[in-house]
């Protein structure tokens, strides 16, 4: 008789462990199963985020920072550095070790609360009585469990490009971006999406002549277009090659490196030659392999898994969480719904905002944002007020020596309540945290310009921002 469980997590990235971890607090006896792999062929729980996403970038990010910082930025405050060199194998080393770091983190957390782990490939077999079986095809061997909840969270995959496969030696996805052992001379990207952005940053601090192959007419489409013109023109100061509106043609791949065929926003045919490609065009839901059709579940026509706004799916006790369903792919949503998830199936009230989601993307300047953007405000028609702070007058920023950027703020034209925090400049990312605290409680504009922030701070060009929504900065 095969393993029964209350709830069996199918995925052990962001949202499938948390998921996992929340059931078990919870009373359930829970199993994880997931099939990611480290070198050696052991276990490597995390995911995508984990393996080859949000941890390996965010450490080569780091990484390659310090050394733009040496190379660029150390002589402004009277330090000489001399005879600098990048050792690439080491910062790689370094990165692979972050990342067992977080995969050996994920497993004692296991233990910690309970939780079985299953090495390998889950895929559902058949529905009975009132339980679903699925298989686990491990590396030796094949089992059978079954559970009477299952949370699907298999994540997603990097989309292909058609005729430019990813070979991960020259056309690149994620994975191989971070991988390279050696610093291309000529790096090109087709997509500035967060990926493409990020990874291009990398290497372009190290050195690597970088060129974006954007299809959008704007940079950065989904971002507040204010601070997407203010990150372009930074990127572009740094001698980020970015070309808008252009149409991809055909792609070779040689032993010498990959020529992309493209014509520009003016109808030119031109040639990129370059030593490697990153393809950053999205991702797709990971369902191959799953077996949906054994027990009826439905996927729609991207090949995404159906749920409602509770994460539900068609089948009774079948939920699924991430980037296998709607929504943005991002880590801390699958978590959020993880959570949701495994305490609506205790019987609770799992709650998830999507419009306090906030987006960030980890270059230099770093674009944090939460909430709607000024477009979508006029789109829908909606009355607002907008305020602006520049990190040029933050004297926290000036100490630092990183004024690009500003810090915006969208407010309700009639109750004040903040609709939107756009910010791109200095540790964005940690600033938004409080602007999705405050959308989350409703606040207004004037309860942030009202609350006393440590001087000097970042995170007073917040406190600005809200005092401009009614024209009253202070310091500026």
């Amino acid at each position: 008789m095969s393993k029964q469980f209350d709830v069996v997590v199918i995925g052990g990235g962001p949202g499938g462990y948390i998921a996992a971890i929340r059931a078990a607090q919870l009373g359930f006896n829970v199993a994880c199963i997931d099939e990611w792999k480290n070198a050696k062929g052991g276990p490597a729980l995390g995911g995508t985020c984990t393996n080859v996403g949000c941890i390996p970038s965010k450490a080569l990010l780091q990484s390659s920072e310090h050394f733009d910082m040496a190379s660029h930025h150390f002589a402004d405050h009277g330090i000489e550095v001399k005879g600098l060199s990048v050792d690439l194998d080491k910062m790689i080393s370094r990165k692979d070790t972050v990342v067992k770091q977080n995969n050996d983190g994920v497993q004692y957390l296991f233990k910690k609360n309970k939780v079985t782990f299953f090495h390998g490939r889950g895929s559902f077999v058949a529905a009975k009585d009132g339980l679903y079986e699925i298989k686990v095809a491990g590396a030796k061997e094949e089992e059978t469990i079954s559970g009477k909840h299952i949370i699907v969270a298999t994540g997603s995959s990097a989309r292909q490009l058609k005729g430019a496969e990813f070979d991960e030696k020259n056309i690149l996805s994620n994975d191989g971006a971070l991988r390279l052992t050696k610093l291309p001379a000529r790096l090109g990207l087709i997509g500035s999406g967060v990926i493409g952005l990020e990874m291009g940053s990398v290497w372009r601090r190290l050195g690597s002549e970088v060129t974006v192959l954007e299809g959008l007419p704007v940079f950065l489409g989904a971002v507040d277009q204010q601070i997407a013109k203010e990150a372009h023109k930074a990127f572009v100061k740094q001698g980020l090659k970015i070309e808008l509106g252009a149409t991809v043609g055909e792609i070779k791949s040689s032993k010498t490196g990959v020529s992309v065929a493209y014509v520009n926003a003016k109808g030119e045919s031109l040639s990129l030659e370059v030593d490697k490609l990153i393809v950053s065009i999205g991702r797709v839901a990971n369902t191959v392999g799953l077996t949906p059709e054994a027990v009826g579940l439905s996927l729609d026509e991207r090949g995404a898994i159906v749920v409602d706004g509770d994460c539900k799916t068609n089948l009774a006790n079948v939920w699924a969480i991430g980037d296998v369903v709607r929504g943005p792919m991002l880590a801390h949503k699958a978590e959020e719904e993880g959570v949701a998830v495994a305490e609506r199936i205790a019987g609770q009230h799992g709650h998830v905002n999507f419009n306090t989601i906030p987006w960030v993307i980890y270059t230099n300047p770093e674009i944090a944002w939460v909430g709607q953007t000024e477009e979508q405000l006029k789109a829908e028609g909606r009355a607002y007020k907008a305020g602006t702070f520049p990190f040029l007058a933050n004297g926290r920023a000036r100490a630092m020596g990183d004024t690009t950027g500003m810090v915006k703020m969208l407010a309700d034209a009639v109750t004040d309540e903040i609709l939107g925090v756009h910010i791109v400049g200095p540790m964005a990312s940690e600033l938004i945290a409080e602007c999705v605290v405050a959308m989350e409680f409703r606040a207004s504009s004037e309860d942030i310009a009202r609350i006393c922030h440590a001087h000097p701070s970042l995170s007073e060009a917040t406190k600005e921002a809200a005092l401009a929504i009614d024209k009253r900065t202070l310091n500026f």
